[in-house]
């Protein structure tokens, strides 16, 4: 009986309590309402604005304690700085010792430069003679992307594979005329394979469409027949003799650099001289009629990885 009367003692506790902590909550719920009614809808005074601000004040504690730490660091002591060495310092021998015969700073006359430049190349083997042209032309107006194509009198130095596609009767007298590869309808069963043995290729205006298809294949690597190339011509025998005699194309580019390879260095300062003034008198031709500012900007003559020469402006 005694055990009974005492949890009936007990029971009111725990209802009182419960009805306590009940009371409490929706005390607490009433006030987390009233506090949010305080809040605008919009303007400084609305929740989201506070809550913006409060961002913002934090990032900036953020951004000031990064300031305090880099400013530590710059009082820190630093080691010393790498060495970097110049670049002449940092080329091969063999290029060092030409680079000494080139007098810095000086320009040179065309003559003086073929004769330095078969003293100056650092190479075993026989290096191409090259001159870099800098124009004052726009190369995106089209009047001023020159483009031509130039026989050598010397020949460049290079052994040329030529390809023409032609009827057969055409192909026959480009066989006789020194072409490498002649055929007609079998040249384009060799670019169905993907066979590639030829550094120039010769069509006949008509014979044009039936490559149009293999322009993916020859375009990117500058085989397909042009007519500013003088590879698409009816006059096809000439036009293999021009390309074993040595015809070059040369064209300026993005830059307005002109880069054209004038032999080699076996051939000697007389024939290269002849082939640069070839070259030279060409570009003269090529001058657009509209441009009105500088034609040659500046000229260096250079051998395959060898020191570069600034040759004295022709056109002044």
């Amino acid at each position: 009986m005694a055990e009974e009367a005492t949890k009936l003692n007990e029971a009111p506790e725990v209802e009182t309590t419960e009805v306590a902590e009940a009371t409490e909550n929706t005390e607490n719920t009433e006030a987390a309402q009233a506090t949010e009614e305080k809040f605008a809808k919009s303007g400084k005074k609305s929740k989201k604005h506070l809550e913006e601000v409060k961002a913002e004040e934090e990032r900036q504690e953020r951004k000031k304690e990064r300031a305090e730490a880099d400013a530590v660091e710059a009082t820190k002591p630093k080691g010393a700085k790498p060495v970097t060495r110049p670049l002449i310092e940092r080329r091969g021998k063999k290029y060092q010792e030409a680079y000494k015969l080139v007098e810095k700073g000086k320009v040179y006359s065309l003559k003086e430069a073929m004769e330095l430049a078969t003293k100056t190349s650092p190479v075993k083997f026989d290096a191409s003679v090259e001159a870099h042209v800098r124009l004052g032309v726009d190369p995106r107006q089209a009047d001023q992307n020159i483009r031509t194509t130039l026989v050598l009198p010397n020949g460049n130095g290079k052994t040329v594979r030529v390809a023409v596609f032609a009827p057969l009767d055409v192909a026959k007298q480009a066989k006789a005329a020194g072409a490498d590869i002649a055929e007609d309808e079998e040249f384009l069963k060799r670019l169905d394979k993907g066979e590639i043995e030829f550094d120039i290729l010769i069509s006949t205006p008509q014979y044009m469409p039936k490559l149009g298809k293999y322009a993916r294949l020859l375009g990117p690597k500058g085989l397909m027949p042009n007519p500013k190339a003088g590879t698409v011509t009816v006059d096809v025998e000439k036009a293999v003799k021009e390309a074993k005699a040595g015809k070059v194309e040369y064209r300026v580019d993005k830059q307005a650099i002109v880069h054209i390879g004038l032999g080699k260095v076996s051939f000697g300062a007389e024939k290269l001289l002849q082939n640069a003034e070839a070259f030279f008198d060409s570009l003269k031709v090529q001058k657009p009629a509209s441009l009105k500012g500088t034609y040659v900007k500046s000229v260096y003559i250079t051998t395959s990885m060898g020191p570069s020469i600034q040759i004295e402006n022709l056109y002044n």
